[in-house]
C-alpha cells in the first residue's frame, strides 16, 4: 500500500506506475484474510461507481500490500458481504 493520508483516503500505485486515489469504505476479516472495499475518491453523487475490493498480502520482505482478487467466486462472495454491510451502514445513518 502506498502513502496513506487522511482517515479514509489512500493513493495506490498499480503495476504500470499509475496512481489512483481511493476512498476506503470498509474492512472485513474473512477466512483468515483481510479484505478492504474502496470507491474512486474523485466522483460526484451522480456518478455510478464500481466497488473495488482488494485483499492484503505479505511480501517477502514482510511489507503488507493490497492485491486484486483473481478468483471470480471469491470476488462474488466478498462483493455480497461488502454490499450487505454497506447497505446496513447507510440504513443506520438514516
Amino acid at each position: 500500500m502506498s502513502e496513506e493520508y487522511g482517515n479514509n483516503f489512500v493513493v495506490l500505485t498499480d503495476e504500470n506506475g499509475k496512481e489512483i486515489e481511493l476512498e476506503h469504505l470498509d474492512t472485513v476479516e474473512y477466512n483468515g484474510q483481510t479484505y478492504m472495499a474502496f470507491i474512486p475518491a474523485e466522483m460526484s453523487l451522480e456518478d455510478s461507481y464500481e466497488l473495488i475490493i482488494m485483499k492484503t498480502e505479505l511480501e517477502e520482505n514482510g511489507e503488507e500490500m493490497l492485491v486484486t482478487l483473481d478468483d471470480e467466486d471469491e470476488e462474488a462472495e466478498m462483493f455480497q458481504i461488502f454490499s450487505e454491510r454497506l447497505e446496513e451502514s447507510f440504513e443506520d445513518e438514516e
